[in-house]
């Protein structure tokens, strides 16, 4: 009888070892919906457990990962686009997987790491939302920002994606003399914020009336106020598309999971949660909300390298700081 008792006690710790698969997931702040029952989707189907860690902006999510490198504690991370997966591909972080179902990816050009380091998820372009009650004149070109001092909100580029996608977008636009545009849009700024959630608050109860957001924004004024509350403005000069990306870190204990659950980002249930989620375009075929035929599509898209992102952009962000501070 002991040694039964014993038989039942070894199966049920083996059993318990087997269903405890738990696998952690480093995100942003604003991702954070994934946890109102669409984690459980993944839990259900791999009989596992997803611990999901918000950091702030994705910029702080590769800080962490970059601090934890010699002791990684996450599976995947969620949320780096071009010039942050570049960062985290350069200090060895990640470790390539291509997911099994990435033909879903309609538009192949969203494939921005060949390598297949980080599997994009969704995207969106860049823009500069406003209140029409406060900002009256139409407005243009870039050069139309700077005439207005200390009413702009823009995220911080150090560890921020969205501001770090924004001062991609003015050296797309100026070149070599995009320090120049920025010497010049400095008045006009009225705070730099840690993340686009921290300015988001601010511009919601009108600190200023213009911020540093995505041309989706329209939609989302008219979701939930029912009109275009606020109005999105993307320079003639062009748009900068952001495109997020999700990736496996490297020396996680879990790689057969974090492969499932990359390939779960690509699955029509996920994507169809991320137009009024994210608030971005969706990577895959799904129908979109009625809401988003009031998103702004760009006519003209600009885009940089992903190689003279990676060798550059720690001397841009340096020249940056140097300017603003």
């Amino acid at each position: 009888m002991k040694r039964f008792f014993a038989l039942v006690g070894i199966i049920v710790i083996l059993f318990s070892a087997v269903f405890s698969e738990e696998l952690t997931v480093y995100v942003y702040e604003s991702f954070s919906w994934i946890e109102q029952g669409m984690l459980q989707k993944f839990e259900e189907m791999n009989e596992c457990e997803v611990k999901v860690v918000k950091l702030g902006d994705a910029g702080n999510v590769l800080t962490r990962l970059v601090l934890e490198k010699k002791n990684p504690r996450a599976d995947v991370v969620i949320g780096l686009d071009q010039s942050l997966a570049a960062k985290a591909v350069e200090e060895d972080l990640l470790i390539p997987y291509k997911p099994k179902n990435i033909e879903n990816i309609t538009d192949k050009a969203l494939i921005f790491d060949p390598e297949y380091y980080v599997i994009p998820y969704d995207y969106g372009a860049i823009a500069i939302i406003y209140d029409p009650e406060r900002i009256e004149e139409k407005l243009e070109s870039f050069e139309d920002l700077t005439k207005y001092k200390n009413s702009l909100i823009i995220q911080d580029p150090r560890a921020s994606s969205t501001g770090q996608a924004f001062l991609l977008w003015t050296i797309a636009v100026y070149g070599d003399e995009w320090k120049e545009f920025w010497e010049r849009l400095k008045p006009a700024i009225l705070t730099v914020s840690p993340s686009w959630d921290d300015s988001f608050a601010k511009f919601e109860i009108g600190e200023a009336p213009m911020m540093v957001s995505y041309a989706t924004d329209s939609a989302y004024s008219q979701y939930y106020y029912g009109s275009s509350k606020y109005k999105v403005f993307i320079p003639k000069e062009g748009a900068y598309v952001q495109i997020e990306g999700a990736g496996i870190v490297k020396g996680t204990d879990n790689l057969d999971l974090a492969q499932k659950f990359i390939e779960f980002l690509l699955t029509e249930d996920f994507q169809k949660e991320i137009p009024l989620n994210q608030w971005m375009f969706p990577v895959i075929d799904v129908e979109l909300p009625e809401v988003y035929q009031y998103a702004v599509v760009p006519e003209k898209i600009l885009t940089i390298p992903a190689q003279e992102i990676s060798n550059n952009l720690e001397q841009w962000l340096k020249e940056w700081e140097a300017l603003l501070y």
